[in-house]
């Protein structure tokens, strides 16, 4: 028997949904993690969330739902990092397809957790599944508000978990803990965040790579691509809560429960009625794509590059490795060659 695991929002969410599942139980089999293929426009040309129809090589797992294999391959000009993932993660990483609307993706994460025998987790790293539409900082909600509406419409027993609250950078930490009085914590050891390091030293998810900053032990400021985070000691914690009070709290969910649209444009729709943000615009839209300069980090020297986050980060104690790329004028794909030319073995660099 096992759990199944929903990577509330895609794109880096399976991430930190393995380090909380490895926080939650301590059964040595992968966990299941059900996810969208919800891309970044640097990482796929092709809006909105994948499906099966974007991939090759998928393979069939439990309830016949399409898994990520290392072979899975999307088809250009879609781009994903999943089928990598699935090579870098120890975890089953299945494709949550919504392109069918809100009863079809209710009836797919059902037979997964049924086949599974277990209960549904839905993970979000961040806290932004707990919005009331209307915070400043809100950028991506739709996502999310489809995951718990679906998880809902299974009535399947669920819990929410929220990873980190705040780091995502859309509701701040005290809003988020006045939204979950009462709510017991986890706080994951640095073994459930090692899970995830292979995949961290690539991977440019932000959130995932600040909690698990976090859980390692780091405080102080961070400066991301679109906001700037204080790691706290609340950031390293797992919070849980049922998913009537998730759903409670998130308007776009109730209406989609309450209206049940039958398409994935009508539910964006929906979700934009409420909260002025379409679901299937990139969520990065404000940030331009910038084209790596000819010959990567060969040409920068460790100690110019420094000297130029430093300045750029402002008087912050860390940076993202995403942000240090964007600062420098790299591509999200020089990570790695930017780890290894600036020493850095962390999820996050230290400036100071």
């Amino acid at each position: 028997m096992s759990d199944l695991y929903v990577a509330a929002g895609g794109g880096g969410d399976p991430l930190g949904t393995l380090i909380a599942a490895r926080t939650v139980t301590a059964a040595p089999d992968p966990p299941l993690i059900a996810t969208y293929a919800w891309e970044r426009p640097q990482i796929s040309d092709t809006p909105g969330p994948l499906g099966e129809r974007h991939f090759t090589g998928l393979a069939r797992s439990v309830g016949g739902a399409p898994a990520f294999t290392p072979g899975t391959r999307a088809r250009r000009p879609a781009g994903s990092t999943l089928p990598r993932l699935a090579a870098d993660l120890p975890a089953r990483l299945l494709l949550l397809d919504p392109a069918r609307g809100l009863s079809a993706l209710a009836g797919r994460i059902g037979a997964m957790a049924e086949a599974a025998g277990g209960r549904i987790r839905i993970v979000d790293i961040g806290g932004d599944i707990l919005t009331h539409g209307d915070e400043p900082g809100l950028c991506s909600p739709f996502g999310d508000a489809l995951t718990l509406a679906a998880c809902h419409l299974t009535g399947i027993p669920t819990t929410v978990h929220v990873a980190g609250p705040g780091l995502d950078g859309e509701i701040d930490e005290r809003t988020l803990l006045a939204r979950m009085p009462g709510c017991h914590a986890l706080t994951p050891g640095p073994a459930a965040a090692s899970a995830a390091a292979r995949a961290l030293a690539w991977h440019p998810s932000e959130a995932s790579a600040l909690w698990a900053a976090a859980v390692h032990g780091a405080r102080g400021t961070v400066r991301a691509v679109n906001h700037t985070a204080e790691l706290t000691g609340v950031s390293a914690k797992l919070y849980h809560l049922p998913l009537d009070e998730a759903v409670a709290h998130n308007p776009v969910a109730r209406a989609l429960l309450a209206e049940r649209p039958g398409t994935l444009e009508e539910a964006a729709d929906l979700s934009h009625r409420l909260t002025g943000i379409h679901g299937l615009a990139p969520e990065d839209a404000r940030t331009p794509r910038q084209d790596p300069p000819a010959g990567g980090t060969a040409l920068l020297d460790r100690a110019v590059a420094v000297k130029a986050l430093r300045e750029a980060a402002a008087g912050a104690e860390h940076v993202t490795f995403r942000y240090a790329a964007r600062a420098l004028g790299l591509a999200w794909t020089d990570i790695p060659a930017l780890r290894e030319l600036l020493g850095g073995d962390t999820p996050l660099l230290r400036l100071t």
